[in-house]
């Protein structure tokens, strides 16, 4: 480890991240777009800029060809290392997808998704209700990682505390992941039932850390670097994993890679800067969907709040760009801000999602058992056909 450098490298197999950070999947937020921003705000510091997650796939929906799976596991050239993210319940289904992704040189590596609180999910059995079901989680991620492990492409698992308070699963899903030859493992540490509600509870990450012996990357409210540093110093975690903290601040990586570096630099956008951000991701979405202008401009719509949080913007021009319409129409909105200093603390903190605790959507008789009949086994299978992919 090099002078003033806070971790060593964050070793996943093969793959070596100088810099221990890792930007979570996010559906509809982290595609080509939005991940070139991040990586190039981290880049800017001359530092190795970490690992950049594409939006979670879905097996059943990669294994058709779906166009909009297919494209979420399309990366741009200079994307190195590229990382997808798999959902599935279904092992024999999961371990095609990643024959797909990793024997067609799609990415570098592939993270399974064990954590998704969302109902349409959990409802079915997946995300953060399937480690419950211990061997069904077993066999999906051995037949992952055997799936992947011909192309030298490591597999990692995320992961909740688990269903609730009642039902926590991350300490027997770790080490049941590592016995299935997972490269790492993160853990958000809140339940399904908290959602993205309350407090992170980092003190898991550190009971996961002393449990197993591969890297360990915590997750949750991580709103700054300073966050970050505080994380790994009270967790002995081997890395980060930001997600919400960086919605509308893809400079946030320039932080977490100059903090974890050991220098004090921190990018404290004028809002004329922010602007010029906000131009520059308009330009990229309408080339991540082909040169779709409507398309691209219709999904850049939701990160509006998200940037100008904080600044002193007026209800009228936020509701504007919020519903623009064409890359002219946003050139002229944006000019038509001005210019304002870095607000400080109002810009920065909680943002994203939130809402509160709620009892988790579960299978009709999920929780009597940690083992699967054969009735479940089918019911499973099916779920698997109908989740929509992208």
């Amino acid at each position: 480890m090099t002078a003033g450098r806070i971790l060593p490298p964050l070793r996943i197999g093969p793959l070596v991240v100088d810099t221990p950070v890792v930007l979570a999947p996010m559906a509809g937020v982290t595609n080509t777009a939005f991940r070139r921003l991040c990586r190039e705000s981290a880049a800017s510091t001359g530092f190795d800029p970490g690992l950049y997650v594409a939006e979670m796939v879905t097996s059943r929906s990669l294994v058709e060809r779906n166009p909009a799976a297919i494209r979420i596991v399309t990366f741009d050239d200079d994307e190195v290392p590229r990382s997808a993210q798999v959902y599935g319940v279904d092992p024999a289904t999961v371990g095609e997808a990643v024959r797909i992704i990793a024997g067609e040189g799609r990415a570098d590596h592939v993270d399974l998704n064990f954590g998704c609180p969302v109902p349409k999910v959990t409802r079915k059995g997946g995300g953060g209700a399937l480690p419950w079901k211990t061997r069904l989680f077993a066999d999906i991620v051995r037949a992952a990682v055997r799936a992947a492990e011909p192309y030298g492409v490591p597999v990692t698992v995320k992961t909740r505390e688990g269903i609730d308070e009642e039902h926590l699963t991350y300490l027997q899903a770790g080490p049941i992941a590592e016995a299935e030859g997972v490269a790492a493992i993160t853990l958000h540490a809140r339940t399904v039932a908290m959602r993205y509600s309350g407090e992170a509870r980092w003190p898991s990450i550190k009971r996961l850390k002393e449990a197993v012996s591969i890297p360990v990357l915590g997750n949750g409210d991580i709103w700054c670097a300073d966050d970050a540093l505080r994380m790994v110093a009270e967790t002995g975690c081997n890395g980060v994993v930001v997600g919400r903290g960086c919605q509308g601040r893809p400079w946030l990586f320039a932080d977490l890679a100059a903090a974890f570096n050991g220098q004090t630099l921190r990018v404290r956008p004028t809002l004329a800067q922010v602007a010029d951000v906000i131009s520059r991701h308009g330009e990229l979405m309408v080339a991540h969907f082909g040169g779709d202008e409507d398309k691209g401009v219709r999904d850049l719509r939701k990160h509006m709040a998200w940037y100008l949080k904080g600044y002193p913007v007026g209800g009228e021009r936020r509701h504007a760009l919020a519903t623009v319409e064409s890359m002219a129409q946003l050139r002229t909105f944006l000019d038509e801000l001005g210019d304002a200093p870095y607000p400080g603390e109002a810009a920065e903190g909680a943002r994203g999602r939130q809402g509160s605790p709620k009892a988790p959507h579960l299978p009709h008789g999920w929780l009597d058992s940690h083992e699967l009949t054969e009735e479940w086994v089918e019911r499973l299978r099916q779920a698997e056909l109908a989740v929509d992919g992208g």
